[in-house]
C-alpha cells in the first residue's frame, strides 16, 4: 500500500470529510493545480506536492480561527499517519504559525495559495466568467484595487513569488496557465 502522502483518493476523502463549502473545495483544487504544475516543471514528486496543496486548508471550515487553523489540521493529519515534513509544510503556509518555509515545496505552496484564490476571483468578474479571459495584466490591475477580493493578501502574493525566486508576472502567468489546463474541475 502506498503511504498516505502519495494517495490522492485518501487525501481527497479527508478533504471532503472536513470541507463542505464548494468555494473552499474549489480553492483546494486550484492550489493543488498550481502546485502540481510547479512540481512537474521542477521534476519534483507531483503526487506528494499535489496532496500537500489539496490538504493545506482542509481544517479551515471547522477550525477557522488563527488559534486553530492549521494547527488542528496538523494534529488530525498526524493521527492519520502523515509525516512531520508533510504537516510542517502545511503549517508553514500561514505566516502566523512561525514555521519557516525551508523547502521548495513549502515556498511553492505559500506562493500559490493566495494567488490561486485571487485568480479565481478575477475569473468570476470577467464577462464570460471563464479563465480563458484572464491575463496577467488583468490580475495585476485587480491587485491594485484594494476593495477587490480584500481578504486576499497582495503582500503574500508578492512575497510568495520572491521566495520562489520567480518574477511576479511570470508566476501569475504560470498559475493562470495551470488553472486553464484544469478549468473544468475548477469550474472556471
Amino acid at each position: 500500500m502506498e503511504d498516505a502522502a502519495h494517495n490522492r483518493e485518501y487525501c481527497l476523502s479527508i478533504l471532503k470529510d472536513y470541507t463542505k463549502s464548494d468555494s473552499l473545495l474549489k480553492h483546494a483544487y486550484a492550489v493543488e493545480t498550481c502546485v502540481r504544475a510547479y512540481a512537474k516543471k521542477m521534476n519534483q514528486d507531483v503526487e506528494l506536492w499535489g496532496n500537500v496543496a489539496l490538504l493545506h486548508d482542509f481544517d479551515y471550515e471547522m477550525f477557522p480561527t488563527a488559534e486553530q487553523h492549521p494547527y488542528k489540521g496538523s494534529e488530525i493529519l498526524e493521527e492519520k499517519g502523515f509525516d512531520e515534513e508533510f504537516r510542517n509544510t502545511i503549517l508553514s503556509h500561514a505566516e502566523y504559525t512561525g514555521v519557516k518555509r525551508e523547502t521548495i515545496l513549502a515556498k511553492t505552496l505559500f506562493a500559490c495559495d493566495e494567488l490561486a484564490g485571487f485568480i479565481t476571483a478575477v475569473t468570476y468578474v470577467r464577462p464570460s466568467k471563464s479563465i480563458e479571459e484572464v491575463e496577467v495584466k488583468s490580475v495585476r490591475k485587480k491587485m491594485k484595487d484594494k476593495a477587490f477580493a480584500r481578504s486576499v493578501s497582495r503582500e503574500d502574493i508578492i512575497n510568495g513569488a520572491e521566495q520562489l525566486g520567480i518574477p511576479l508576472d511570470e508566476h501569475i502567468e504560470f498559475c493562470i496557465n495551470a488553472m486553464k489546463n484544469n478549468k473544468k474541475e475548477l469550474g472556471l
